[in-house]
């Protein structure tokens, strides 16, 4: 048992050294005082990283499939009422939704920004009962009413109850409904003097709007929208007006939901129109992202880039729509953040790698100035002899 234990002790890699052979000196102990400090910085900084997440990037080629998307906005346009201004979508794919009102909302803003009416998005008067008088002649208060279509029912039994039955039914025709106030409807409804009552107020419009995960565009426009000749164009003979400010605040803009880190640059952005008219273009690439926190909770959102462009009124001979438009393609690319807390091993390796170089570094530093202090002292006491 002895000679196991003598073999042991000579496998001692840390030979003490007997106190009374132990030199103190003062500029050693001012090089532990401050080793120890930066020690201990070293150690709590290390501590701080083990304890908060580090996010991994990586890039990765997109191949989901059949995937939607959600584009999030809240816009403010202070010199268009929200009785005209209309929201359109489209993509490459064909599909299109025109003066889209389902999880849309507006509020009407007078001049100063000040709130007047919230409510979500819905155009005209509520609609009347199933009609079982034919076309023809105005409501009564004794009678089931079957309004007009004026010329743009599909069928016999198509009735057209409200303003916007009628500008409905217009726009499956692809036709402009020029002169509101001789449609009964209409003037009923007081449609004219509805807009003319909201000259001067603006609108904020927010809400989201749930696409195919392709190319395409949504815009914000006055009017409503049909297709003419395969051309989009808008009804704006029936406001009555030559020009259309479309100045507007983008409150927020985002293309998925929110994740920690995530910046979308057209956050707060505002253009003022100087001129009488014109359509201002968003041009965005738009990127999905993948972000997966700590607890595996993974968050399906997107990034985007912009540039913006102005087209004024008028280009060559063809009238430019007014509006805001927003034109999106997606990026082949995607991009995944992963949120990972360091091991506890690579902590332990890292405090072992710092309580162990700074150890060494102050020992070397200390040994080269106690020799060299005694050096000195040495050629000082040969210079005395002499």
């Amino acid at each position: 048992m002895e000679n196991i234990m003598n073999k042991m002790r000579n496998l001692d890699a840390y030979p003490k050294v007997n106190e009374d052979f132990y030199s103190r000196t003062i500029s050693g102990g001012v090089i532990t005082l401050v080793s120890s400090i930066f020690m201990l910085m070293l150690f709590f900084s290390e501590l701080r990283l083990y304890l908060h997440s580090v996010t991994e990037t990586k890039l990765i080629v997109d191949t989901s499939r059949g995937e939607r998307l959600r584009i999030n906005f809240d816009i403010i346009f202070p010199a268009l009422p929200c009785s005209i201004l209309s929201l359109d979508a489209m993509d490459i794919s064909g599909e299109q939704h025109l003066d889209i009102k389902h999880d849309i909302y507006k509020k009407r803003m007078d001049f100063n920004g000040n709130v007047i009416e919230s409510r979500r998005d819905r155009i005209g008067a509520p609609k009347l009962d199933t009609p079982l008088q034919r076309h023809g002649g105005k409501l009564e208060h004794n009678e089931t009413y079957c309004g007009s279509c004026y010329g743009a029912e599909a069928s016999d039994e198509e009735c057209c109850n409200s303003c916007e039955d009628v500008r409905e039914a217009y726009k499956k025709k692809g036709w402009s409904m020029s002169d509101p106030d001789s449609i009964d409807q209409c003037k009923r409804e007081g449609f004219l003097q509805r807009i003319k009552d909201e000259e001067g107020e603006g609108c904020n419009i927010y809400g989201f709007l749930d696409v195919n995960k392709v190319a395409g565009n949504f815009h914000f426009a006055p009017g409503k929208s049909f297709q003419q000749a395969n051309m989009h164009v808008h009804d704006l003979l029936a406001f009555q007006k030559e020009s259309f400010n479309v100045s507007h605040r983008i409150n927020r803009l985002a293309y998925g939901d929110y994740f920690p880190g995530v910046v979308n640059p057209l956050d707060g952005v505002r253009w003022t129109q100087q001129t009488p008219s014109g359509m201002y273009q968003y041009f965005l690439k738009v990127v999905p992202t993948v972000y997966t926190d700590v607890s595996e909770h993974r968050i399906q959102s997107n990034q985007f880039s912009v540039t913006e462009h102005f087209k004024g009124a008028e280009v060559g001979r063809l009238q430019t729509l007014p509006g805001v438009f927003f034109f999106y393609e997606l990026s082949p690319i995607k991009v995944t953040f992963r949120e990972e807390h360091v091991s506890f091993f690579h902590f332990l390796t890292n405090v072992c790698a710092i309580v162990g170089g700074v150890f060494t570094v102050s020992g070397i530093l200390d040994s080269f100035i106690y020799h060299g202090q005694k050096a000195i002292r040495k050629k000082m006491e040969i210079g005395k002899l002499n």
